[in-house]
């Protein structure tokens, strides 16, 4: 039985429908049970060179004007920093700069920079370390013997089914129970989760995986939980200038963080992360090292045809040094180091639209990274 009244259970259900998602994906703090990341300290700040947006992009054999992709492409809002100046910042929708935007999959990136923090500090041994080595709890599930690599590069070979589009029909934890009832954490699919390949030999995009991580940094972290270490390794390093949080799959005493797809954040500092990994791990302080940034964005192929690789819990782009953080409903965190370009764009994409609006979210950034602004 769920705690969780019936008219948020309903609530939850329904966020992201397409005539409410622009509010809602700035306001998950009122539709789940959330922690807080605080900030400290004076901000890392990033000097300002506004201009217009004078350039054109391409998508499927038409032109369009830049800001033709607001619409188009159903942007909350969109953040441009070129050679380390931010050229442009506007936010739509009745959203505005302190909102802290959803960043979905992009959570999965930041779980990325806890695990090098960790891996730094000596907290894990190796990245070839079994994740049962941390975990013994995961002795005997499909997790067995499965290597923290496998598990940053998403070829953990366990089985779980993650079709989202009937959260009821879901199977044990998941988003269902988890996410919406609050009556299971997340994670505990892992303990009885079944292997269906060997580990490493297949790409299988998982939340599971990512949820693992973090189960790692909280066993690791040395009393910890997920949030205080990200402030500590990241959020005070990076100078963010505004408080963050998870999504909690349970309320305060039980929740976990639901760090695989749960990190809101504002647009300005989900910029502050794309132009730290643009600067090789440094931000007010180092946040990584250069050598962890370089591993996270070098991909392996995903064998799917046409798709961009994967690192470790980053997307690359098709013969390009760009390389990006992207989350569900069409949120990037954009970087090329080819021309000192990050862009940040927090979106709507209705569901009917994820291909379409993702092409041509391609396209735009694409365009972006090319201009030269006068």
């Amino acid at each position: 039985m769920s705690d969780v009244p019936p008219s948020l259970v309903k609530l939850r259900s329904a966020w992201a429908d397409d005539g409410i998602m622009p509010l809602t994906l700035s306001h998950m703090d009122r539709i789940y049970p959330t922690r807080t990341v605080p900030h400290a300290g004076e901000p890392w700040i990033i000097p300002r060179n506004d201009r217009q947006l004078d350039f054109d992009y391409e998508f499927e054999g038409k032109t369009y004007r830049a800001e033709d992709a607001l619409d188009r492409t159903y942007t909350n809002a969109l953040l441009i920093i070129k050679n380390g100046k931010i050229i442009y910042e506007k936010y739509r929708n009745n959203s505005e700069e302190h909102d802290r935007f959803a960043g979905f999959s992009m959570s999965k990136s930041v779980t990325s920079l806890l695990v090098g923090c960790a891996l730094e500090q000596g907290r894990i041994g190796s990245l070839d370390d079994p994740i049962d080595k941390y975990l013994p709890e995961l002795d005997g599930s499909g997790y067995q013997g499965v290597s923290i690599r496998q598990l940053l590069q998403m070829r953990s070979g366990v089985a779980h089914d993650e079709d989202y589009s009937d959260l009821r029909a879901i199977p044990p934890a998941s988003p269902r129970f988890a996410m919406m009832d609050n009556v299971m954490r997340y994670v505990d699919d892992a303990l009885v989760v079944e292997r269906v390949r060997d580990p490493g030999s297949k790409f299988q995009y998982l939340n599971l995986d990512t949820g693992v991580l973090g189960w790692l940094i909280e066993r690791v972290s040395g009393g910890y939980n997920i949030s205080a270490y990200t402030t500590v390794c990241l959020w005070e390093p990076l100078g963010a200038e505004s408080d963050a949080f998870f999504v909690m799959d349970g309320p305060a005493g039980v929740g976990r963080e639901f760090n695989a797809a749960g990190f809101n954040a504002t647009v300005r500092d989900w910029a502050r992360i794309g132009l730290m990994m643009l600067n090789n791990g440094q931000a007010k302080r180092r946040v990584v090292s250069e050598q962890w940034v370089k591993e996270s964005t070098t991909p392996l192929p995903t064998g799917r045809p046409g798709r961009p690789g994967y690192g470790y819990q980053w997307w690359t782009v098709k013969d390009s040094p760009a390389f990006q953080a992207s989350g569900r409903f069409g949120q990037r965190v954009f970087v090329d180091p080819a021309t000192e370009t990050v862009v940040i764009k927090a979106s709507h994409f209705p569901v009917s639209e994820f291909d379409a609006a993702g092409r041509e979210t391609d396209a735009f950034l694409a365009a972006v990274s090319r201009w030269r602004p006068r």
